[in-house]
């Protein structure tokens, strides 16, 4: 009697596992929140003349899901089509004038059926923009011809975007330098096919080392083959026309850059030993500088397989390293070296030291600056004004220096601050365009700019500040006194006295607007219509809470349609929270979270289910504090 039952139970699981059903839909009122047109993301030029239009579905398809996927080095690659298999993409392009009144948008003609647009790359006048399109067959370059609304193909299916960023402007702007799959490649091979003809062998040589657990790295010798074949590339110069000439024979090149004058290429290759252990970012490679015609003039760094480093999350590699062009001159290198062997242990006054090297780049390096924590950037003015930045993640702590790059004088710290109190943040200095077309300060004699997120603790209220680098005083030129949306500065012209800026609420879809400082008065140019009409009557709010050791937490309420808070009846609830760092407690009880942003249901949102009535409490503080020598994960505290 006891077997009878478990056996047509059985029956039935085996039955019913075999069926052969279909993907199913989701219920209206989740798929009302799913399968909506999104507005369109917005570029616009530096002289704010137009704005393009560039349109992309929700989610890919059940076809683009199931391509076949190879996960090498730390990279996911479409070895059909020879570019990344997580890109995202646009299908569409319009474009709209905003010097003409009452203008609308107008068609890009001449793109490619069922577009896959992404790469997307201005050239240097901003006249034209590059793109990347992506079919069955691969990858091929397009240009879009912002005065003729046309857009039109450059090269063959056959560029390889498996390293990122295939595509780099001359400075004519009639020309482009595209990564190609190499004429050397060879056939891939079937790892789930082939034999192994020998063990896998790796050897530590008895040394130290402590790394990071990194996904998708090579475990064999069919991995590093097909490394090797999918980031194998030729470099062509391309006219606009389709015609061709090579400029740098087969390789394995990951960075491109020209200098900004465009007479100089700064190529990165990769080289083999590859590791089983670090991803290709930790690779050898070679740096080096090429004319533009692709004739070799110098190294500037050979840099060794990184499988070793100190303890440590700031620990980083000896030597050159971060080695890039200064924007504001013609062509100049700039790298860093550290000063304590790169180890975070090491007790020295300085961690840094960052040196420029000029044209033929085979003299003796010019000492810029140093830094107290480990260097992270450079924000190029002139030839007397640069900001430079560095940060320490064992204390959270940036400083911000101002320093003349023509004299070995003494720095100015600007901002000495811990980078995760966001009510003391600063802001970021205003960049505007250079005749080189390199982004460089926003400038007026001594006069820099700050625009910032605003967070207080009264509310957000984002804001744009005048900063004397001479007085190191700053003036207020305006902040956004909405209470009921969020007004996000996203860029400010000097010579209009004009900010760029989005404007949005819960139910309010973002749009852009002109705002001139001059009568306060604002200019809409973008209408879009808020897709997500069925939970516009959703109860939105940020609730504060304390937790037992007095921290003060946030997090985004949803109430569904209908919901009586007066009555306050239970309801069950869908929690999304995420565990945060932090080194002090004031940091950590900070709210940055905004009832004023507009409800936006992306893939991994549970904010869907409000619509099938449940409560949802989205981004819940869940902070760890580690104090002074005490690290976060060192204690538990109940949540």
């Amino acid at each position: 009697k006891i077997f009878i039952p478990i056996a047509l139970a059985t029956s039935m699981l085996w039955s019913t596992a075999q069926e052969n059903l279909s993907y199913q839909m989701p219920v209206k009122e989740i798929l009302d929140l799913v399968d909506v047109p999104l507005a369109p993301y917005v570029l616009m030029p530096d002289d704010k003349s137009s704005m393009l239009l560039i349109y992309r579905d929700v989610f890919k398809s059940i076809e683009e899901l199931s391509q076949e996927e190879m996960r090498l080095g730390g990279l996911r690659i479409d070895p059909k089509t020879n570019i990344s298999s997580r890109a995202n993409y646009f299908n569409n392009i319009k474009i709209q004038s905003l010097t003409q009144k009452k203008a609308t948008p107008v068609q890009v003609t001449g793109l490619p059926e069922n577009a896959k647009l992404t790469n997307f790359t201005w050239s240097p006048d901003q006249s034209k923009i590059a793109m990347t399109n992506t079919s069955s067959n691969g990858v091929s370059v397009w240009i879009v011809d912002l005065k003729t609304v046309k857009a039109s193909r450059v090269t063959t299916e056959n560029v390889n975007a498996n390293l990122g960023d295939p595509i780099q402007w001359y400075e004519d702007n009639q020309s482009l330098l595209v990564k190609m799959v190499s004429s050397k490649k060879q056939a891939l091979i079937n790892t789930k096919e082939a034999i192994p003809t020998g063990p896998t062998i790796s050897v530590n040589d008895g040394k130290k080392a402590q790394n990071r657990t990194y996904q998708d790295l090579l475990s064999n010798k069919n991995d590093e083959h097909n490394f090797e074949q999918l980031a194998l590339s030729e470099v062509y110069q391309y006219q606009l026309n389709g015609e061709r000439k090579l400029i740098l024979n087969s390789d394995l090149y990951d960075d491109l850059k020209f200098s900004p004058d465009g007479e100089y290429l700064l190529v990165s290759t990769i080289n083999k030993p590859f590791s089983y252990i670090v991803t290709y970012r930790r690779f050898p490679s070679t740096t080096s500088v090429y004319s533009k015609t692709g004739q070799f003039i110098e190294t500037i760094v050979e840099k060794p397989l990184l499988e070793e480093l100190p303890q440590g999350f700031m620990a980083t590699q000896e030597g050159r390293r971060d080695v890039q062009w200064r924007d504001d001159f013609p062509a100049s290198i700039i790298f860093a070296m550290a000063l304590d062997k790169g180890d975070p242990e090491v007790e020295v006054e300085y961690r840094d030291e960052v040196f420029q090297l000029n044209a033929p780049f085979n003299g003796t390096p010019k000492s810029l600056i140093k830094t107290i924590n480990r260097f992270s950037g450079i924000r190029w003015g002139n030839e007397s004004i640069a900001i430079a930045y560095d940060y320490w993640w064992n204390t959270r702590n940036t400083k911000v220096y101002l320093f003349n790059p023509s004299l070995n004088t003494q720095p100015t710290v600007l901002f000495d601050r811990n980078y995760q109190d966001k009510y003391s943040d600063p802001g970021s200095f205003e960049m505007k365009r250079n005749q080189y077309g390199s982004n460089v300060l926003a400038l007026r004699g001594s006069l820099a700019y700050l625009k910032g997120d605003g967070f207080t603790e009264k509310g957000q209220f984002p804001f744009l500040d005048q900063y004397d680098l001479n007085t190191l005083k700053s003036t207020r030129l305006y902040q956004s006194k909405y209470t009921d949306k969020i007004e996000d500065i996203r860029g400010y012209d000097i010579e209009k006295n004009e900010l760029e800026v989005k404007i949005e609420s819960a139910t309010e879809y973002p749009n852009y607007y002109f705002r001139n400082l001059k009568n306060n008065q604002l200019r809409q140019i973008t209408a879009f219509e808020n897709p997500f009409k069925s939970i516009q009557g959703v109860h939105k709010e940020v609730i504060n809470y304390k937790r037992e050791d007095g921290l003060e937490l946030s997090g985004t309420l949803y109430l569904p349609v209908g919901y009586d808070r007066n009555k306050k009846e239970k309801m069950p609830m869908i929690m999304w929270a995420y565990p945060t760092e932090y080194k002090d407690k004031a940091s950590a009880g900070q709210n940055t979270s905004n009832p004023n942003e507009f409800t936006y249901p992306y893939y991994g949102s549970p904010i869907y289910w409000v619509n099938r009535g449940y409560v949802v409490l989205d981004d819940a503080s869940f902070p760890i504090v580690g104090e002074g020598d005490t690290e976060p994960n060192d204690s538990f505290r109940k949540q």
